[in-house]
């Protein structure tokens, strides 16, 4: 049995697919045999939200509020949302369970690797808006971005990894961008589309869907 069960908004399709498929592959890591992870899921209609991201609104946090109170209806203890920028409005609405909060997550994992510098790798939204770069700066972490070039490759990248239209080139493309900012400084990943393809064993790389579910298969015994 697990210590906490995990309650699962089902957002964007291959978002929320990379979730389970992640969750259930450490979670056999772990216990071996035919084990996949226990949790329950809401799937929201993706239509409801989508259109509103990424400003956060009235009407954003009307829609997002139904769902969380659906979901917290179910027999959960911790409640896991399969889009990092959809943080912004978890964070203006009312929540009663807890939150595996990827700003959280990611912030306790730099602190860990005394890290005082990262580079921001995200939607276009994302690296140019002041959330996540407040949320860092007040834990004293400078956020610097990529070129206005590289960003705007990263958010084509984005967008083409949620259309599933990447092509073998453009993934190379995307690795080497990363490769070279995680050079000179840690690059944490703050879109999901953007952990989906990431390069494997780069230790520079912090990833913000991973530290999610990292955190989600730490809860169980």
């Amino acid at each position: 049995m697990s210590k906490a069960t995990v309650g699962l908004l089902g957002l964007g399709s291959r978002s929320t697919l990379y979730y389970i498929k992640e969750l259930n592959r450490l979670y056999n890591q772990k216990k071996g045999g035919y084990s996949t992870f226990p949790f329950v899921m809401l799937n929201a209609d993706f239509d409801t939200i989508n259109p509103l991201l990424p400003n956060t609104s009235e009407a954003l946090d009307t829609v997002v509020q139904t769902y969380i109170d659906e979901l917290e209806k179910l027999a959960i203890t911790t409640i896991l949302i399969p889009n990092i920028t959809l943080h912004e409005t978890i964070d203006r609405i009312v929540i009663q369970k807890k939150i595996l909060h990827p700003l959280t997550l990611a912030v306790e994992k730099i602190i860990e690797q005394e890290w005082s510098t990262i580079v921001l790798f995200g939607s276009l939204h994302s690296m140019e808006s002041n959330y996540i770069r407040t949320h860092f700066n007040a834990k004293g972490i400078e956020v610097r971005l990529p070129s206005q070039e590289d960003r705007l490759f990263i958010d084509e990248f984005r967008n083409q990894t949620y259309a599933e239209t990447e092509t073998p080139d453009l993934i190379a493309s995307y690795h080497s961008i990363l490769n070279k900012y995680s050079e000179s400084l840690p690059v944490v990943l703050a879109c999901t589309e953007l952990s989906i393809l990431k390069p494997t064993g780069n230790n520079r790389i912090i990833d913000m869907a991973q530290l999610q579910i990292e955190q989600a298969i730490s809860q169980t015994e």
